[in-house]
């Protein structure tokens, strides 16, 4: 029995070979960047473990031995479950991988926008060394934050939040009123974004949130907002937030995911000190 890790950007895979080593399985490792070379990499081999690759249509029919492809992560955007389903192969994914991890550091990129801490570390750096160097702080049992996606990552985040901020708002449509919190108000999409002083994104990416968050919902947001992103790059369309950005509406964006990773070079999000980014290590802990 073989199993391919697809790809994957961690310096050592010993912890999971062993753990295949001890259930009598072999681990082929590879770093597939196209369907094409994942074909190539899985003969042989009757279960995909998958990190960043793209695996579909292509790869089902090219490779009918392959009877599992399981994401090392929660989200499995990269999987096409539609296309394992016609040719019979089980999707799995880790639900509750990074749940602490990842709702922490969505809220201390929330926290470092709102009280300047990065600005404030630049400034000193640079020589200035006084509280108002930076643009004003507001407080923040005094805010509104919403949640994009109350799925395990964003219940978590609304708890953390919840004793913080003045009122936390939600907007889920895959969720029924009872799975709310009772200290998070369910409110709509429009209403989320025209309503919150901080949003933080917590949604799975699929066809209906690919692009979502654009110019006109970020148009509807207070003057003065913040916006946090670790979810999935492509659920905002960056291309709409740097045009959002130029009109001076947001206070402070953390990222740590972007659509095309990593960042390049010149980008004009690395040149607006309003943007925190992080490498794509929101689920990061030595654990």
């Amino acid at each position: 029995m073989k199993v391919l890790f697809t790809d994957h950007d961690m310096k050592s895979i010993e912890l999971e070979r062993s753990v295949f080593r001890e259930a009598g399985i072999e681990l082929v490792e590879a770093q597939c960047r196209s369907e094409d070379e994942v074909i190539r990499a899985a003969q042989g081999c009757h279960a995909l473990l998958i990190q960043y690759a793209s695996v579909g249509e292509k790869v089902f029919a090219a490779c009918p031995h392959i009877g599992l492809a399981s994401r090392i992560g929660a989200g499995y955007d990269t999987i096409d479950a539609n296309a394992a389903a016609r040719h019979g192969v089980w999707v799995t994914n880790s639900p509750d991988y990074g749940v602490g991890e990842v709702s922490l550091h969505a809220l201390a990129m929330l926290l470092d926008r709102i009280r300047s801490l990065g600005r404030y570390d630049r400034d000193i750096h640079a020589g200035t060394w006084h509280y108002t160097s930076v643009p004003p702080i507001p407080r923040a049992q005094n805010l509104t934050v919403g949640v994009l996606g109350l799925g395990r990552i964003g219940k978590r985040f609304a708890h953390y939040a919840q004793p913080i901020f003045k009122r936390v708002i939600a907007h889920d449509p895959y969720l029924i009123d009872g799975d709310f919190p009772q200290y998070v108000q369910r409110v709509g999409l429009e209403q989320l974004f025209e309503e919150a002083d901080a949003i933080s994104i917590h949604c799975l990416l699929n066809d209906g949130t690919r692009g979502l968050v654009g110019e006109a919902l970020l148009s509807r947001m207070k003057p003065g907002s913040y916006l946090v992103n670790t979810a999935r790059g492509a659920v905002i369309d960056i291309d709409g937030l740097v045009r959002v950005l130029a009109t001076g509406r947001l206070a402070g964006v953390g990222l740590d995911v972007l659509p095309i990773e990593p960042i390049a070079d010149k980008h004009p999000l690395l040149a607006d000190p309003r943007v925190l980014l992080t490498p794509h290590a929101a689920f990061y802990s030595a654990e």
